[in-house]
């Protein structure tokens, strides 16, 4: 088996990126920290076609050369926008129809296997700093809290980790449910 050439995986243009229908999903960074995280977060969004990042609180903002070396150009086709606080971005989101998500360990929550959002509904997911998580006021303003259930001894997954695993699940849930 011969593995693919670049030239052979029939990507996007940057231009053909930003034209293209996206996913009815958004990704909200609330507080996170590691710049690696940032670039990570959007070369996964890029991948599946995520229609924004929304960058909060001391989270780092584009263009900076930490980011841009592990989001590889993705931070030059997914949209984005800042916003110093996370709240004001869940309550503009709710108001827009979006079902927000918080990706965090809280009681009753849902696992990712069993959140099963309608298709093509709308969907926004908050990730949290790597060390204290996602706000307690905000996760208490999301309509669902979501968790990735681990097995093993460490409580955490790294946040971009955590995020490739939800977009993955989420964009295929959202086209593929009825």
């Amino acid at each position: 088996m011969r593995k693919l050439l670049n030239e052979e995986l029939e990507r996007l243009t940057g231009d053909e990126f930003k034209e293209s229908d996206k996913t009815p999903l958004v990704i909200v960074l609330d507080n996170v920290r590691s710049l690696n995280n940032v670039g990570s977060v959007f070369r996964s969004a890029d991948a599946y076609l995520v229609e924004k990042i929304y960058l909060c609180g001391i989270t780092a903002q584009p263009p900076h050369k930490d980011i841009r070396k592990t989001a590889l150009g993705a931070t030059e086709t997914v949209a984005w926008e800042y916003t110093d606080q996370t709240m004001d971005v869940i309550e503009m989101l709710h108001k827009d129809g979006y079902l927000t998500c918080a990706i965090e360990q809280a009681e009753e929550a849902k696992t990712l296997y069993n959140f099963k959002p309608q298709k093509g509904q709308k969907v926004a997911v908050v990730l949290g700093n790597e060390v204290k998580g996602v706000q307690q006021e905000v996760v208490n303003a999301c309509k669902e809290t979501v968790e990735l259930k681990q097995y093993g001894t460490k409580h955490s997954l790294n946040i971009s980790v955590c995020a490739g695993i939800v977009i993955y699940d989420l964009f295929h849930k959202l086209y593929s449910n009825s």
